[in-house]
């Protein structure tokens, strides 16, 4: 059975260069889901809003059967590409609000921006592959990962492969994919550990401060977990800048 699949906006950063654009076939000899059909291309469902059969709005649990006379024309869509047709059969429930997230062992980096911004980031550097997908499935968090198989897990809701490698551009790919600039919340958070910040008194930490630390710096923060100090030192208009211009790119 030949099976026709037409990937819509980001989704065909999965496929090889010559294929992007056009409709790919598969030939299924079995009766398949469209999820396992999907994902055969190399795309992992989370990174799919929603899909049509043969111009009817589908689910990834539906069936299609070899019969030889039966044309499918499958399409698939991303959130920031969906169509009037298939706009209100999304396949997944919103994102959760505020966003909560869990990343794989590769995006250590991205983890303690994306901290700084004052999200909730679930991070290790010996997290299993289970126990991201379990993470994300039973805390209700969006997983990151620049493995895409990982992503193949039927647990996982909200998922995406981060594409870019410079941990600067992956916080504006992955703000611009959840819209999460209205979320921004900058130096709230502990990059080390993701607990809280407290403000502390200068006094109660100045035995762990340098001598020129103490001299030009009079507001501290502590985590309430790590109880790592934090001031404003040379680098916090510099990130401030960056957190405001950030801000700025919700479209």
């Amino acid at each position: 059975m030949g099976v026709q699949v037409l990937f819509h906006g980001c989704l065909d950063d999965f496929l090889p260069s010559s294929g992007r654009g056009l409709p790919v076939t598969q030939h299924t000899p079995r009766r398949t889901s469209l999820k396992d059909l999907v994902e055969s291309f190399g795309v992992p469902h989370p990174e799919v809003a929603a899909l049509t059969l043969n111009d009817h709005p589908a689910a990834f649990e539906t069936l299609i059967e070899p019969l030889e006379n039966d044309h499918y024309l499958i399409r698939a869509w991303p959130v920031r590409a969906l169509s009037d047709l298939v706009m209100g059969h999304a396949l997944q429930p919103p994102r959760p609000r505020p966003a909560r997230l869990v990343l794989d062992v590769h995006l250590g980096r991205l983890a303690r921006y994306l901290r700084l911004l004052g999200f909730d980031v679930c991070w290790r550097n010996d997290f299993s592959d289970e126990e991201l997908a379990d993470t994300s499935a039973a805390q209700n968090r969006i997983l990151l990962t620049r493995d895409r198989r990982l992503l193949y897990r039927r647990q996982i809701v909200h998922g995406y492969f981060v594409r870019a490698t410079d941990p600067a551009q992956q916080v504006e790919e992955v703000c611009r994919r959840f819209e999460l600039h209205d979320e921004i919340a900058g130096f709230k958070r502990c990059a080390r550990c993701n607990a809280l910040l407290v403000k502390v008194d200068k006094a109660s930490v100045a035995r762990r401060l340098e001598a020129r630390t103490l001299l030009y710096y009079n507001d501290f923060y502590k985590c309430k977990k790590c109880c790592h100090v934090y001031w404003q030192g040379s680098h916090f208009a510099r990130m401030s800048a960056w957190i405001e211009a950030l801000k700025q790119q919700a479209a």
